[in-house]
C-alpha cells in the first residue's frame, strides 16, 4: 500500500497493489451544500484497458461508459463503506478507483475496496472504518481465500465479503447449491481474514499519521442537538404515530393506503409544531420521520408484529403464472403481495451472445439476465432512460442466482436471455425476478438441474434484542436494518446479497436468517410445483432448433468456401444460421427441425471423410485413357463431391486394354479406397472391391440403365470375324 506518492490533491489517496494488481483509489470531499437531508456518496470503479495490454474495442477505440463488470464492482465498495459514514454528514464524497494493472490471480475489485479503506482513513473524511474485504472459493471442498483464477473456474463458490473488525457489513456471493451450513462456514472464515486486515490498515493509518500523510478528521455535528425540539416533537407526536401505526396494522392497509395514512399524520403533527416553532420546518421534519421509524420499530421489537399486520416469519400472498405471452418462447408472472415482475426468455443462436470488451479473460457471454424497474411500477412519473446501476445491479444477482442451474452449452447449445419487467414494487423486487425469470424458463422447457426461487430477509435490532423478518417490503427495507437477499434451489443456495444501514451483523446472525430464509424458500419452491413441476418436457415450439456437429477443424475451409461461397448457399437453401467454432464444432440454428436437419445433412456430406480400405459404391463421372475419376461421396448444392481415380491396372483382376470395354460415364460401380498419391489425391481400385471371378469382374462391375448391353468389341482375331 503506497500513500502519499500520488494524487496529492485528493483528500486521501492509496496505490494498492495485490500481486501484480494496482489500483489508485482516492477518496475526496466536497463543502456542504445547504438543504440536503441524505448522504451523497458517489463510487465509480473506472477499468483501462491498457491494464491488461488491450486496446479498446469500440469504434473510438478508447474506454466509454463503464461495463456490467465496472459497475457491478463500484457498487460492491458502495455498499462496504456506506453504513460507515455518521449520521448527520451529508457532504459530497466521491470515491474513485481506477484499475492501472490486473493479474488476472489477483482481482482488482478486492484491491479497490481495501484502496479505498486506506483512502478513507488517511483522509480527513469521518469515516468510521477501517474494514477489510476478501473472496471466499471452495474448491475439492476446501475453502480457499483468495482463490487464483484457475481455482475460480473450478470452485462451487464464489463468495465477496466486507466488514470491519466487529461485524460484516456486505456480502455478495453466487454458489453451486452450497448448504447454508458452508455458507456460514465460509462467513466465519472470510471474518477472521477481515479482522486481520482491518487492524493491519489501523497501523498504516497510524504511521500515516506520524509521517504527516494522515489528515485529523472534521466534526460532524450532532443530528440530535436540538433536544428541547426534540422533547415536543416526542410530547406533541409519539403517541398519535404510533395510533397511525398500529391502525394500518390491524387495517392490513396496502402500499399506498398506508404511507398515504401516515404521511397525513405526519403533516398534522408539523403543522401543530411550526405555531411554536416556526423557523425550524426542516428539523422537526426530522425528528417526525425518526418517530415513524422509532414506532414502526418498536412493534416489531415488542409484540412481533409487522406494520401489515403480518408475523415476523410470515410470507405475502403468493401467485404463479406461465405461458402469460403468446409468441415468446418462454414468460412467467410472479406475485407477491404488491410486488409482480414478468419475465420473458428469449432463446438464440450461438452467434448471439454477448461479446464482453472488458478486462476479465471472459470473452463471450451465453446467459443475459436484464432487470427493468419503471416508475409506474411505485406510481411514479418519471421518464424511462438507460439502465441505471441499481438495475444492472439487481439483474446482476438475479441472472447469478439461475446460472448455477442451466444446462451447460454442449448440453443445450443456444443463448439465453431473459428480461424481468418490474410492474409493482413494494419490496424484493430482485428475488420476485429470481422466480419469475426461473417460471419462464421452465415455461420454454429449458432442462435446468433444479427450480430456482429468492427471497428477501430483514432485520431489526435494539441493542441486544433481533427481529429477523422474512419477505420485506418497502418500509421495512427503508426503516429496518438489513437487506439480505438469498435465492437457491431445495438443494442449497446459488446467490446471496446483503446490504446492511448499521455498522455490522455477526455471523450467527447471519446463519439465523439463512436458516428462515430456507424456510420460505422451500415455500415458494412448492407453489412452482402447483403450476409447473419442473421444465416441460419439449422445447417451446416457438424456439429455434439448434443441431450441433463437431467436424475436423481441417474441414471447415469446405463448408465456409471461397470468399464464404460455400456457406451462404447452404444458409440461403436451408434459411438457417451456421455458426462455426475453431475448434471445429458447428451450430446449425433453424426455425424448424427440417430446415436443420436438411443443412447437418449437407455439412455432413461437405465433411465426410473417405475412409482407406472402405469400399464405396461410387459414380463413374470422367473416363480417361489411363482411368476412370469416381465420385464416392456425391456432391451438394451443385458442388463437387469426393471423387478419386481408379487406375485402368486397378480396373480388373484381369488385363484391361480399354477402360470403355469396363465403365463409361455414369456407371455405378464398387470401389475400394486404398490410398493417396503423392499430391494428396485419393486412389481407388475396382478389382479390390470385389472378388476374382465374380459376376461382376465377369461384367465389369457396371450397373447400367434399362436396356443397355455392353458390346464387346470384336479384335482380328475374334471367332465372330465376319
Amino acid at each position: 500500500m503506497d500513500i502519499g506518492r500520488v494524487a496529492g490533491q485528493a483528500s486521501g489517496a492509496a496505490l494498492a497493489r495485490y500481486g501484480d494488481t494496482v489500483v489508485l483509489v482516492t477518496a475526496t470531499r466536497q463543502a456542504l451544500r445547504e438543504g440536503l437531508n441524505f448522504f451523497p456518496l458517489t463510487v465509480d470503479y473506472e477499468e483501462r484497458h491498457y491494464a491488461v495490454g488491450r486496446i479498446p474495442g469500440s469504434f473510438l477505440k478508447r474506454e466509454g461508459r463503464p461495463g456490467e463488470k465496472a459497475v457491478l464492482s463500484a457498487r460492491l465498495i458502495d455498499r462496504s463503506i456506506r453504513p460507515l459514514f455518521p449520521k448527520g454528514f451529508t457532504q459530497d464524497v466521491h470515491v474513485v478507483a481506477l484499475v492501472l494493472s490486473v493479474d488476472q490471480d489477483c482481482s482488482p475489485t478486492i484491491t479497490a475496496i481495501l484502496g479505498a479503506s486506506v483512502a478513507l482513513s488517511i483522509s480527513d473524511i469521518p469515516f468510521q472504518g477501517p474494514i477489510g474485504g476478501v473472496i471466499i472459493g471452495r474448491v475439492d471442498g476446501e475453502l480457499v481465500i483468495n482463490p487464483t483464477l484457475e481455482q475460480d473456474q473450478k470452485s462451487d463458490l464464489h463468495l465477496t465479503v466486507a466488514g470491519t473488525r466487529e461485524a460484516i457489513n456486505m456480502v455478495e456471493a453466487g454458489a453451486k447449491e452450497i448448504s447454508e451450513l458452508v455458507m456460514v462456514e465460509a462467513l466465519t472464515k472470510a471474518h477472521t481474514e477481515i479482522r486481520r486486515i482491518a487492524e493491519w490498515i489501523e497501523t498504516v493509518r497510524t504511521e500515516a499519521e506520524t509521517m504527516g500523510l494522515a489528515h485529523p478528521k472534521i466534526e460532524v455535528p450532532a443530528v440530535d442537538a436540538d433536544s428541547e425540539l426534540a422533547a415536543a416533537v416526542i410530547a406533541s407526536g409519539r403517541d398519535k404515530m404510533k395510533a397511525a401505526v398500529q391502525y394500518c396494522r390491524d387495517q392490513r392497509l396496502d402500499k399506498k393506503a398506508c404511507d398515504e395514512y401516515l404521511s397525513n399524520t405526519k403533516d398534522e403533527i408539523v403543522q401543530v409544531l411550526l405555531e411554536q416553532y416556526p423557523e425550524e420546518e426542516a428539523t422537526i421534519q426530522r425528528f417526525v420521520d425518526k418517530l415513524e421509524k422509532d414506532a414502526v420499530r418498536e412493534m416489531v421489537i415488542k409484540e412481533k408484529v409487522r406494520l401489515d399486520g403480518r408475523a415476523p416469519n410470515e410470507i405475502r400472498d403468493i401467485s404463479v403464472e406461465v405461458d402469460v405471452l403468446p409468441r415468446t418462447h418462454g414468460s412467467g408472472l410472479f406475485r407477491r403481495g404488491q410486488t409482480q415482475v414478468l419475465s420473458v426468455l428469449t432463446l438464440g443462436a450461438v452467434r448471439d451472445e454477448q461479446i464482453l470488451d472488458g478486462l476479465d479473460p471472459q470473452e463471450t457471454k451465453r446467459f443475459m439476465h436484464h432487470y427493468n424497474f419503471p416508475g409506474f411500477s411505485t406510481g411514479e412519473a418519471r421518464p424511462i432512460r438507460s439502465a441505471t446501476r441499481r438495475e444492472i445491479g439487481h439483474g446482476a444477482l438475479a441472472g447469478r442466482a439461475l446460472e448455477a442451474v442451466l444446462p451447460s452449452e454442449d448440453e443445450f447449445p443456444y443463448t439465453i436471455r431473459i428480461v424481468s419487467e418490474v410492474l409493482e414494487s413494494n419490496g424484493s423486487t430482485s428475488m420476485a425476478s429470481v422466480c419469475g425469470s426461473c417460471l419462464a424458463l421452465m415455461d420454454a422447457g429449458v432442462p435446468i438441474k433444479a427450480p430456482v426461487a429468492g427471497i428477501a430477509m430483514g432485520l431489526v435490532k435494539e441493542g441486544d434484542e433481533v427481529v429477523i423478518l422474512t419477505d420485506i417490503q418497502g418500509a421495512e427495507d427503508h426503516l429496518g436494518d438489513m437487506d439480505f437477499k438469498v435465492a437457491g434451489t431445495e438443494a442449497g443456495i446459488t446467490a446471496l446479497q446483503m446490504d446492511i444501514k448499521i455498522a455490522g451483523i455477526t455471523p450467527e446472525i447471519l446463519a439465523q436468517a439463512m436458516a428462515q430464509a430456507r424456510e420460505a424458500r422451500l415455500y415458494i419452491l412448492d407453489r412452482y410445483k402447483e403450476v409447473l413441476p419442473g421444465p416441460r418436457p419439449e422445447l417451446s415450439p416457438r424456439a429455434p432448433r439448434v443441431f450441433h456437429i463437431t467436424i475436423d477443424p481441417e474441414k471447415i475451409r469446405d463448408i465456409i468456401g471461397p470468399g464464404g461461397k460455400v456457406i451462404r448457399k447452404i444458409t440461403e437453401t436451408t434459411n438457417v444460421e451456421i455458426d462455426v467454432e475453431d475448434d471445429g464444432r458447428v451450430y446449425i440454428t433453424a426455425p424448424n427441425p427440417e430446415n436443420g436437419q436438411k443443412a447437418l445433412e449437407i455439412i455432413q456430406a461437405l465433411t465426410a471423410e473417405v475412409n482407406i480400405g472402405q469400399v464405396y459404391l461410387g459414380k463413374v463421372v470422367k473416363v480417361m485413357d489411363f482411368g476412370a475419376f469416381v465420385e464416392v461421396i456425391p456432391g451438394v448444392l451443385g458442388l463437387p463431391g469426393k471423387d478419386g481415380l481408379v487406375h485402368i491396372s486397378q480396373l480388373s483382376h484381369s488385363r484391361v486394354r480399354r477402360v470403355e470395354d469396363v465403365c463409361r460415364e455414369g456407371d455405378q460401380i464398387l470401389v475400394k479406397a486404398i490410398g493417396y498419391d503423392n499430391q494428396g489425391r485419393l486412389k481407388l481400385s475396382k478389382k479390390e472391391a470385389m472378388e476374382p471371378g465374380s459376376a461382376a469382374e465377369e461384367t465389369g462391375g457396371a450397373n447400367r440403365g434399362p436396356g443397355e448391353r455392353r458390346t464387346r468389341r470384336r479384335g482380328p482375331h475374334s471367332r465372330f470375324k465376319k
